[in-house]
């Protein structure tokens, strides 16, 4: 796992489809060609983790169980 601080291009952020209305407590994703970053919604210049697509892949499948 990386903190990536700049990224190339602009990367299409979303939230999950279980975030809800509540704007006070989410993160959002957006894949790019190495993987998925990740940022707190209320920081979105904010720093950003930056996960490889197998990592992400583990985390979601981690969260259906």
């Amino acid at each position: 796992m990386s903190i990536c601080r700049t990224t190339t291009g602009s990367p299409v952020w979303f939230k999950s489809s279980y975030s809800g209305g509540n704007t006070t407590e989410c993160v959002e994703a957006a894949f790019i060609p190495g993987g998925v970053l990740i940022r707190d919604s209320k920081r979105a210049d904010g720093p950003r983790l930056q996960v490889s697509s197998a990592a992400w892949a583990r985390f979601v499948a981690a969260t259906w169980r």
